[in-house]
């Protein structure tokens, strides 16, 4: 166990950040991710208290038993931690980046003071573990005749392909990119999170046995029928996510220069993967408004910087958090809190102050004779009923808007839906049943995971959700499963079990 008196002697130290001037100098990760980091890593392992409750297994959705890992990284004995994250994350590296942590708000030291660190620990030991060459291909030991297709190549559709490939089901995935990875690959900046730990992650389950069928998109294109798919593979997954975006339907948006934020971030990654793009999507010079206060607006944010912008700002129409937990909000329950991302802090650093505007709403865009946008008009609103205030309209500039609103569930473009007999839920969600089976009676040996059914989620939720929809599927082929599920409902956690044999 840990150091029992750790939590009361050793204060709470994140792993720093590289300074600000630096890192936006270049498109490399954010933390300085130097092995010297390590004891730092360790000493807040051994803050952690190894609670009787846990609290931090429910607040992740993964079930992730962290008093196990935090044990061994303050020892330092980085396989053991290694193979017990492993036992219920089938891609660490990934939610160490990109996670926002619930765990350490669940964290019972948050209680009354500051949590373990977990996500650094979780990052710490998953990038430890691939620099003494852990991450080894496990295929299984007999591969049977069952057959899955996997539609949709994102943190949902690869964990469930891990899974069931493991299990011993001739898997492939089929991705309507050029390249594997979904929003992992050309929705997150590689300031999060470098595309190389993605391609060796796509490696390993290449070597496992996992197949990958790219530039694909099913139903949306001739000879690309989901029903003749569906006859072709036992069972399929449907983990092709939420991508119906959110609109901004006010006067002017029909004007050049405003742009969906995936837009713009899938050219960037693009362009960071070396692509020729043809008509490059470039914040360099402009003044960028980013319309949406979340994690995508972030990115956005982030990206703007390093490209050149002449400023940006960020439009947010939820007021400002305060900085503690509001009365509704109680422990473990994540808090809407006021937080900083990195993004934010290097805009902060450069134009010395918070670049977001909070309780303000769009009122229209203004252009140019030549139909291109050059200002965005304002206005603050009302807290709780988002209404204008009278007298606090204001005009700004602005020659790139990005919007970042979020999704309203599956995308209804397309014929996959139809194809399949898949129905929406009241939420624009495709329907499935607790089991993780599409819904309708249409569809048999049909299964929804991660977005497409939950709508738009955490990274974590999308990989718990793959790992359930997985177990599901291996039930359906063989009437049984040794698989972990550790979603039961779709909104509620579980602990996992830990099974190591489909861990790593």
């Amino acid at each position: 166990m840990t150091d029992p008196f750790g939590f009361l002697r050793i204060p709470r130290e994140a792993v720093p950040a590289r300074p600000v001037e630096e890192r936006l100098g270049d498109w490399g990760e954010i933390h300085a991710g130097h092995r010297t980091l390590l004891p730092l890593v360790s000493r807040q392992a051994d803050r952690c208290m190894d609670c009787g409750i846990p609290f931090c297994h429910n607040g992740c959705p993964l079930g992730n038993l962290i008093p196990e890992w935090n044990a061994y990284a303050a020892r330092a004995n980085w396989r053991a931690a290694y193979e017990r994250l492993h036992a219920t994350d089938n891609f660490p590296e990934v939610t160490g980046r990109l996670c926002p942590a619930p765990c350490e708000d669940a964290c019972v030291l948050a209680i009354n003071t500051d949590p373990v660190t977990i996500r650094n620990v979780e990052q710490a030991i998953a990038d430890e573990g691939l620099r003494r060459g852990y991450l080894a291909p496990r295929p299984p030991e007999r591969r049977g005749d069952t057959s899955v297709a996997v539609i949709g190549s994102g943190p949902a559709g690869l964990a469930a392909a891990q899974q069931l490939t493991r299990a011993g089901h001739r898997v492939t995935v089929i991705e309507r990119a050029d390249r594997v990875g979904g929003l992992l690959r050309y929705g997150i900046p590689a300031f999060k999170m470098e595309k190389a730990l993605l391609d060796r992650r796509i490696d390993q389950m290449r070597a496992e046995g996992t197949e990958f069928v790219t530039g694909t998109d099913v139903g949306g294109a001739p000879g690309t029928d989901a029903a003749e798919l569906r006859g072709r593979y036992g069972a399929v997954v449907v983990a092709v996510g939420a991508g119906e975006r959110r609109e901004l339907p006010v006067p002017g948006r029909a004007l050049a220069g405003i742009h969906q934020a995936m837009e713009y971030l899938t050219c960037a990654n693009r362009m960071q993967e070396g692509d020729r793009v043809a008509s490059p999507l470039t914040a360099e010079g402009r003044d960028v408004v980013v319309v949406g206060g979340g994690d995508t607006g972030s990115d956005c944010l982030g990206t703007a910087l390093r490209q050149g912008a002449r400023s940006v700002v960020q439009l947010d129409i939820n007021a400002e958090p305060g900085a503690g937990r509001a009365e509704g909000e109680p422990w473990p329950v994540y808090p809407k809190v006021y937080r900083i991302s990195h993004a934010h802090e290097e805009a902060r650093g450069r134009a010395g102050r918070d670049p977001r505007l909070f309780a303000t709403a769009t009122l229209c865009f203004e252009g140019d004779p030549a139909g291109r946008v050059r200002a965005l008009r304002l206005t603050a609103v009302e807290p709780v009923a988002r209404s204008p205030l009278e007298g606090t309209e204001q005009v700004i500039p602005a020659d790139l808007v990005l919007l970042a609103l979020g999704f309203s569930g599956a995308e209804r473009a397309g014929g996959l839906r139809g194809q399949l007999g898949l129905e929406l839920d009241d939420r624009g969600n495709l329907a499935r049943d607790a089991g993780f089976a599409a819904a309708g009676g249409r569809a048999p040996g049909v299964f929804v995971a991660g977005d497409a059914g939950r709508g738009q989620s955490l990274v974590v939720w999308a990989i718990a959700e793959g790992r359930s929809a997985a177990a599901a599927v291996d039930r359906y082929l063989t009437g049984s499963t040794d698989l972990p599920a550790p979603v039961g409902a779709h909104d509620r956690p579980m602990s996992a079990s830990g099974s190591m044999r489909y861990g790593a």
